[in-house]
């Protein structure tokens, strides 16, 4: 598996099993959606990688949903291919202005979909997300999910190591505590926001003393990940 989720947001159950299809066949994991309100609270929830959203959705419309993903801290940065069948070009404008980054017009066949899908993922996938990130000797390894120093592995929970990997993706930028529940832990999981606090202890532990410094915190605020002095 590529390790990345694809949702697919149609209201055709047809048109989804077509995709899914392609997109098991290219090693995506994939989640479904048939309407808006469905596919934001999965969005919120799993916070997939790509979202395929159809133009015309029941309800909310998938430029509406686009709209608002676009808008909201926690999903701005969720890339977005929209389906349409709709051909004139003011359409298309209007897909992308609303922050798409790419739409394909129905019909379409499953290659040029995952093609277009690959080349979508590869402009969106920022460092420690599929590469190596490394900050003043600290290294996070997505792929081998191991964290090194000069002298060798931390040792960390899962929870810590996303921790790390969500600050070392957002540096320099202060998060509070609910907005990393919803980054780290996920949307619609019910933490207490003093949790935070208690892994951030653990992982700093789990730095050490040459590397805790680098996760700061803001009086009143929250955390923020900085090589800058506090």
């Amino acid at each position: 598996m590529t390790g990345k989720t694809v949702l697919i947001v149609d209201d055709e159950a047809p048109i989804r099993e077509m995709i899914a299809v392609a997109l098991e066949m290219a090693d995506y994991d994939y989640l479904e959606a048939a309407d808006a309100r469905e596919a934001h609270a999965l969005i919120v929830d799993k916070h997939p990688d790509l979202v395929l959203l159809d133009w015309m959705l029941p309800g909310t419309s998938g430029v509406e949903l686009a709209r608002r993903l676009k808008k909201e801290e926690a999903t701005a940065d969720i890339p977005i291919i929209m389906l349409t069948a709709k051909v004139e070009e003011d359409n298309k404008i209007q897909g992308l202005e609303v922050g798409a980054d790419d739409y394909i017009t129905k019909p379409f066949s499953p290659r040029e979909l995952v093609a277009r899908l690959k080349a979508v993922l590869r402009r969106a996938t920022p460092p420690g997300v599929d590469s190596p990130i490394e900050v003043e000797g600290l290294t996070l390894d997505p792929v081998g999910h191991r964290v090194t120093t000069q002298d060798g592995a931390l040792t960390m929970g899962p929870t810590e190591y996303r921790l790390l990997q969500f600050f070392m993706t957002h540096q320099e930028r202060v998060y509070t505590r609910s907005q990393l529940l919803d980054q780290v832990w996920g949307g619609n999981v019910y933490v207490e926001e003093r949790t935070v606090d208690v892994h951030i202890r653990r992982l700093r532990k789990a730095l050490g003393d040459q590397y805790d410094h680098l996760i700061q915190t803001v009086r009143g605020t929250g955390y923020r990940f900085s090589t800058r002095a506090a």
